[in-house]
């Protein structure tokens, strides 16, 4: 059976996580450390849950521990996937794992990704349970909660919302008494994915202008889009992923459309597994 990679993003970083492949690829570590200027294997495996949680630090450090997970199951199965994905910043992996670019440049790029993300005060995130993507919709519009958008859609079952960070906490008791299981406010300080991450998207964007991207050499799904990444607008489509929704349901149903497939999480935890599971 064809594979699919897929590779997590935010909220899959723990502590302990590429403990047991950080020495196996100590050159790459040391070049990433370089690259930081801070010990990532230290932030892994000793640092506080506090930092690790912070974006301008997860970010580079679940795609370090993704891109590790990439290379050890690469030298044991060197046959390319049929595809590849990743959530938000699990993206990344799937563009290094399609050699769009190489490990040290998409460092550079999450890095500065984090950084610029991490700036953006004043938001928030919360997740909405047990409730249809067109029941949230239908909420937003009828309470009047048009500061809002959708920023992930994780499963028929999960989807976050994303806006300043009073408006999340106010909006809680629309989707209560329109019949959600569970709302809850999600530990982040960024309106991640949604409208108010535009000037962020830009600024990156002027920064990731100077690196060159290379075709894929397998299909990559994007967020944005839920179809394969054009060669032509790989810069596009990387920057405007930071304000756009991720379309994880239609990214899945998408691959599945497209046959039989095993799909193949790499990184910490099972976040997407259990996902693709409840789509399709």
């Amino acid at each position: 059976m064809s594979k699919v990679y897929v590779f997590p993003g935010q909220g899959s970083q723990k502590i302990g996580m590429g403990e047991e492949l950080f020495d196996k690829y100590a050159d790459l570590i040391s070049q990433a450390d370089e690259i930081l200027g801070y010990s990532v294997k230290e932030l892994c495996l000793q640092g506080s849950v506090e930092k690790l949680s912070q974006t301008q630090y997860t970010q580079p450090a679940l795609y370090i521990v993704n891109a590790l997970n990439f290379y050890e199951k690469q030298s044991e199965d060197s046959e390319k996937p049929a595809y590849t994905a990743g959530h938000s910043l699990g993206e990344y992996n799937a563009l290094l794992t399609a050699g769009v670019f190489d490990f040290a440049t998409g460092l550079k790029l999450v890095a500065k990704r984090g950084e610029i993300m991490s700036k953006v005060e004043g938001g928030g995130m919360a997740a909405v349970l047990g409730m249809s993507a067109q029941t949230i919709r239908e909420t937003l519009v009828s309470s009047g909660l048009d500061k809002i958008d959708v920023a992930n859609f994780n499963s028929s079952k999960q989807t976050v919302l994303s806006g300043m960070k009073e408006d999340i906490v106010a909006a809680e008791s629309a989707f209560k008494d329109a019949g959600a299981k569970r709302y809850v406010v999600l530990p982040v300080s960024g309106a991640f994915h949604s409208r108010y991450m535009e000037a962020p998207q830009e600024e990156f964007k002027a920064f990731a202008s100077q690196f060159e991207f290379n075709a894929p050499e397998v299909p990559v799904i994007s967020n944005i889009n839920a179809t394969e990444y054009d060669a032509e607008n790989i810069l596009d489509t990387l920057a405007g992923q930071i304000s756009s929704s991720v379309r994880w349901v239609e990214t899945i149903e998408f691959l599945k459309s497209k046959g039989e497939f095993e799909f193949i999480e790499l990184g910490p935890g099972k976040v997407l597994t259990s996902l693709i599971r409840q789509i399709g």
